[in-house]
């Protein structure tokens, strides 16, 4: 999977001897009060493959969260939390602190992205899941166009695929600190983007235009030069090259930063903000879906894959 194999030494070194310290207790209890354990005994035949499987769950786990381990304030910031869950039988305030240590020691070495799917079993996908028809996460599920062809690459490599939250502001960081194999969820094709990671052949294709509350939308048919004016308010999602084309072309309107993509075309069906410059794939879909809105430009402003 990648993972250097000394920390992961001292993680299991450190698992064995918690084992042996709760295993000692429960004799000593034992010894002085009989046994009373009341459920059925499993037999270490039955118990074996339950513990093996559990090893690569572990083994799974610490993978996965191998960029978050390595942080900087991992330690500090978990620590309120392992108080919080680790308060079974043996667990003290030293040895919770020892186990996040040795957890924030766990390392990464180069090992090729094919080798690492096959090893661990898994394809990391990078999503922000706000962007429909591509990617949108509601009531914690993934859904659209790009979750379908995660999910039927992960089938033709033989592995399962986990998505891991991203961002548009900090997809490239993310891709940067190994967060994820590779994103998926209309990530256009950008200069800074090849800068870093590298394209499948475009899949899609199109460009931004502006939508525009239905009543309004004759204001903007003119394009950009009807958009960039004093008075109108144009919204944008941050991070993502709806924000970066706005700040690059926007002079003179007024620019609105709304956190949420799910929810910003509510924003401006209730009058928060006058125009939003999107994909053209997004103002035709949010348009079909919120009564109100409509594509305001006939034509695209840009083009990209």
């Amino acid at each position: 999977m990648g993972l250097a194999g000394e920390p992961l030494k001292h993680f299991f070194e450190l698992q064995a001897r918690l084992a042996r310290e709760v295993q000692t207790g429960l004799h000593d209890e034992w010894h002085a009060h009989g046994f009373s354990y009341s459920e059925p005994v499993t037999t270490l035949v039955a118990l074996r493959p339950k513990l093996d499987g559990l090893t690569v769950d572990i083994l799974q786990a610490i993978y996965l969260a191998a960029p978050v381990l390595q942080r900087d304030d991992f330690e500090v910031h978990y620590a309120a939390l392992a108080e919080q869950q680790l308060r079974t039988a043996g667990w003290t305030d030293r040895n919770r602190q020892e186990l996040l240590g040795v957890l924030h020691s766990v390392r990464v070495t180069p090992v090729s992205a094919l080798q690492r799917i096959s090893s661990s079993g898994m394809l990391r996908v990078g999503t922000t899941g706000d962007y429909a028809p591509f990617s949108l996460e509601a009531h914690g599920t993934l859904s659209g166009s790009d979750i379908d062809l995660a999910q039927k690459l992960a089938a033709q490599l033989h592995v399962r695929p986990v998505f891991v939250h991203t961002t548009w502001s900090s997809m490239l960081d993310d891709l940067g600190r190994d967060a994820f194999d590779l994103s998926m969820g209309g990530v256009s094709i950008t200069p800074a983007r090849e800068a870093q990671g590298a394209f499948s052949v475009p899949y899609a294709s199109g460009g931004k235009t502006i939508l525009a509350r239905c009543a309004d939308a004759r204001k903007f048919h003119g394009g950009l030069a009807s958009v960039d004016r004093p008075k109108v308010r144009v919204i944008v999602n941050p991070g993502g090259t709806n924000e970066q084309y706005v700040r690059s072309n926007v002079h003179h309107a007024q620019i609105v930063v709304f956190p949420d993509n799910r929810a910003i075309f509510d924003e401006l069906r209730a009058g928060h903000a006058d125009v939003m410059i999107t994909d053209d794939v997004e103002a035709e879909l949010q348009s079909h879906n919120h009564p109100g809105l409509c594509r305001a430009f006939p034509g695209m402003l840009t083009h990209a894959g």
